[in-house]
């Protein structure tokens, strides 16, 4: 139901939002870091004007908000204004504890935070940083992907950080920015991230059967022909976990040492078997 997803999509932004503030506070704000985006834009100038970060924060990003409004939603960029205004709220109303004054440990959870957090307000329907929503748009008017623009930025923002903190902040700083982008994938994705398998093999028949029945995962049959050769061949195409990929390559390896196969991510997967054991009768 509607209100049932709406309620959801709250309780993944307010512990994106709690969890983003003990990335910030408790580690990288006292040990002088920054992260990446407007964020990270926001830390710099609160440090070097001496400025409250939560105004920095709200001023910083609704330009970007604005630009959310138009290109990608109202609903999208009003959702992304009250995460953000709460998130000011909370790193200016909360006295949060110093978790550590290692900085190694302190750039790496700090990372790791403030990842998980801008990861689970993402699985909400909003963003903490408007970082995201300008390569987004950047993206659909030029050949650049969004992981281009981001890194562009970044690289942009944390060479500035290292003229104004000194080059080791900056690189610890950098550490916090990789940290943060592999807990967003983990987040968004999981363990459960999905790949796609294509099989092409004499003994399909027995790949297909063990797949079925040994790995529990539904496979399709489709019908190709060899560039070289010309010749009618039959290649399966199946969906596993990351977990499962390990298994599957066992499976085509018993029954086939020569078989040829291909894996791919899968950005998202939905429907038919992907999340429950194929049904054998």
């Amino acid at each position: 139901m509607a209100w049932k997803s709406v309620a959801s999509g709250s309780i993944f932004i307010a512990i994106g939002v709690l969890v983003s503030c003990v990335g910030l506070e408790c580690f990288l704000l006292p040990n002088h870091f920054i992260d990446g985006g407007v964020t990270g834009v926001s830390m710099l100038a609160s440090k070097s004007a001496g400025l409250p970060l939560p105004a920095l924060l709200l001023l910083f990003n609704l330009p970007f908000i604005v630009l959310g409004y138009r290109h990608v939603g109202h609903r999208f960029a009003l959702k992304s204004f009250a995460a953000i205004v709460l998130q000011a709220i909370c790193l200016a109303a909360f006295p949060w504890p110093v978790a550590t004054h290692d900085k190694l440990l302190a750039a790496t959870f700090g990372g790791f935070f403030t990842g998980a957090g801008v990861g689970l307000a993402i699985r909400g329907g909003c963003v903490l940083d408007g970082t995201e929503i300008l390569a987004v748009i950047v993206s659909k008017r030029s050949f650049a992907t969004v992981g281009e623009v981001v890194l562009a930025l970044n690289v942009l923002i944390f060479s500035i950080a290292a003229a104004l903190l000194g080059v080791e902040a900056a690189l610890y700083s950098t550490l916090t920015y990789f940290a943060g982008s592999k807990t967003i994938d983990y987040v968004l994705h999981g363990i459960e991230a999905y790949h796609g398998v294509l099989i092409v093999s004499a003994k399909f028949g027995e790949i297909r059967q063990a797949i079925l029945s040994d790995l529990g995962r539904g496979c399709t049959t489709l019908v190709g022909k060899g560039g070289y050769s010309g010749n009618s061949q039959e290649i399966l195409f199946c969906v596993v976990t990351r977990l499962e990929v390990t298994r599957l390559e066992t499976i085509v390896r018993e029954k086939d040492e020569n078989a040829f196969f291909v894996i791919l991510q899968a950005l998202e997967a939905n429907g038919g078997v992907v999340k429950k054991r194929a049904a054998l009768h």
